[in-house]
Parts: structure tokens; sequence; C-alpha cells
């Protein structure tokens, strides 16, 4: 079955992307709690710790190595 967020797609494991992506999504998040949409605000920076969570602390690399292409 497919996920909505599939935190184990390939496009995923070098640790760049997973960085460039988290921090996107923090990003987005402070940018919008900064020009006064607190909704959105809360939108990204919750979906940029659920990329904290799911990419930073709780990853794990189908083959067991981390290729930093």
């Amino acid at each position: 079955m497919n996920k909505l967020f599939d935190l184990d797609h390939p496009f995923f494991r070098p640790l760049w992307r997973r960085v460039a992506v988290t921090a996107l999504c923090l990003g987005w998040g402070a940018f919008e709690f900064a020009s006064g949409s607190p909704f959105w605000g809360t939108l990204f920076g919750g979906l940029g710790l659920y990329c904290v969570w799911g990419f930073l602390l709780n990853y794990q690399p189908q083959d067991g190595t981390d290729n930093e292409n």
C-alpha cells in the first residue's frame, strides 16, 4: 500500500536532501509566522518537525548505508 508521505523513497537517501527539505519546511514556517499567518506557520512548522523526526532522528535506509551522493 502506498503511503501519503513516503519517507523511505530513494530520493531522500542522501543526507543533504533530507536536511534541505527539513530546513525548507521549518524556514517557511518561520516566514509565515513572521508575515502574520499563524495557520500556515503552524502547518509548515509541524511538517518541519515531522521531517526532523522522520528524516534525521528515525531514518533507517533500506540498504543499511547512507549514500552522500
